[in-house]
């Protein structure tokens, strides 16, 4: 019973941020007519987007108080998600001091001019130094008619959620001389990775109490779409928007994507956003972004130098190809304020090369990577849509089939390679392809946590070999 209740909890959670029914069944290996019923039952739909909020810090509350031997940073959040909760209480009408009036049908996915304006002073208000100066540029590009941008960022300083509230923004403009410039596309590695948007805009939009419904497509009252996609090339070539692509140095086949999905924005009035952590030298983007491929199908004498150093970058530059560059470590934003990160302990907690690639915009250099990226990034597929037997949300993902688990172990120190467990499914045939399913970083935990790790595992999957990497 408390099963069933967990399943249908996490069942219309999952409706709330934005999958569609038969999505949810496809996930959780549930019967669609049983998702359906659900719905209906439980008035998932009919659910104010305040009260739905609450439901889920109410439910990821409960998980916190229980667990044992809690971390400072459970501490910090169930902090965070009190205080939050009780604004969101405090914010609650009196029911005594309302009137009961007759409900006028609304448009679905509407914005009344009042909540565009104070849409766009909220999501304003809140921005940060580095995001107030990509909003900037907005203008500026426009003006210089420049339609591509291209920004490599430091990880975690909020670029996902400033885009997703730039383009709702730009989807809500009615200063558009064609209607097709408030189209809004979103591209990243998978369909899930992409949904990151979705849920971004549903939070902002609920802020001034729209609620916005859709699945892989949203449109608003104004006609204004807005795709969420997955890196399928096949997939990307019958829609009109302006284009964001997220982690771009992170996939595969990228020269294929961009010539097919920026595609997307070939209509005057489209814009064209790449932004992204970087990788490796030897990656496919990497000729785009430093203008090699521009100068190739140059003459010679055509020719121009890029400087895509950060000394030229920092403070953006429209470079020779019309397109706008920058570049954002994590130590910019810390010197203009930005309080969500303790560069200190983040310098600690990785290795000097790890740190100068994810957080200070580094490429790693040809030869000091153990392989090849492009070959290890071919061999990832979009789960949600190749894998069927997949069910990422269900109680046991894989159903009875058998898994392996391979554990490279990493001391609470969290010193040396960076410690994980993986569950790999073994091909059903002889020659078949190995799919890792779900890995787990474990650097710097002790080895109990470690363990208990590797013990959760073997309550959701049917596991048949564990192999340890000893070798130090």
């Amino acid at each position: 019973m408390i099963q069933d209740a967990f399943v249908r909890q996490r069942a219309r959670q999952l409706y709330w941020q934005g999958y569609p029914p038969a999505e949810i069944s496809r996930l959780m290996g549930i019967n669609p007519n049983t998702i359906y019923a659900w719905k209906k039952r439980d008035q998932w739909d009919e659910t104010p987007p305040v009260q739905r909020v609450t439901q889920s810090i109410d439910a990821r509350l409960i998980q916190l108080t229980e667990k044992q031997n809690k971390t400072g940073g459970d501490f910090k959040e169930i902090d965070l998600l009190t205080r939050q909760l009780k604004k969101l209480h405090d914010g609650q009408p009196d029911a005594t001091a309302t009137g009961k009036k007759g409900r006028a049908k609304k448009l679905k996915n509407h914005f009344t001019p009042e909540q565009i304006a104070a849409l766009r002073e909220k999501i304003i208000s809140r921005l940060e130094w580095h995001q107030r100066g990509w909003f900037d540029a907005l203008t500026l590009c426009r003006e210089a008619g420049i339609r591509n941008r291209m920004i490599l960022k430091s990880r975690q300083i909020g670029a996902t959620w400033y885009f997703a509230q730039e383009a709702l923004l730009m989807a809500l403009r009615d200063d558009v001389a064609q209607p097709y410039q408030r189209n809004q596309i979103f591209l990243s590695a998978s369909r899930r990775q992409a949904f990151q948007f979705k849920s971004i805009i549903q939070k902002a939009a609920s802020e001034v109490d729209v609620e916005l419904k859709g699945g892989d497509k949203i449109i608003l009252s104004n006609g204004a779409e807005l795709h969420f996609l997955g890196t399928s090339a096949a997939s990307a070539q019958s829609y009109t928007g302006n284009f964001y692509f997220d982690e771009f140095f992170w996939v595969s086949r990228f020269a294929e994507l961009r010539k097919v999905a920026g595609a997307m924005a070939t209509l005057s009035g489209l814009r064209r956003t790449y932004f992204s952590t970087p990788s490796t030298e030897t990656h496919e983007a990497y000729a785009y972004w430093n203008g090699d491929r521009w100068n190739e199908k140059k003459a010679s004498h055509k020719r121009q130098r890029f400087s895509v150093d950060w000394e030229t970058l920092h403070n953006g530059l429209i470079c020779p190809d019309r397109t706008w560059r920058q570049i954002v470590t994590l130590e910019d934003v810390v010197k203009h304020g930005w309080k969500h990160t303790d560069i200190d302990e983040i310098r600690d907690e990785n290795t000097e090369d790890e740190f100068l690639n994810l957080y200070m915009c580094e490429f790693v250099r040809e030869g000091e990577s153990a392989f090849n990226l492009n070959i290890l990034i071919g061999c990832g597929v979009d789960g949600y849509d190749d894998w069927k037997d997949w069910k990422p949300f269900a109680p046991r993902p894989m159903g009875n089939r058998p898994v392996w688990i391979g554990y490279d172990a990493n001391g609470s120190s969290g010193n040396g390679d960076s410690g994980a467990v993986s569950v790999v499914v073994p091909p059903a045939v002889p020659g078949g392809r190995f799919r890792t399913v779900e890995t787990r970083r474990v650097q710097g935990l002790e080895f109990e946590e470690q363990a208990r790790v590797i013990e959760e595992f073997t309550c959701r999957y049917n596991v048949e070999h564990i192999g340890i990497d000893v070798t130090g």
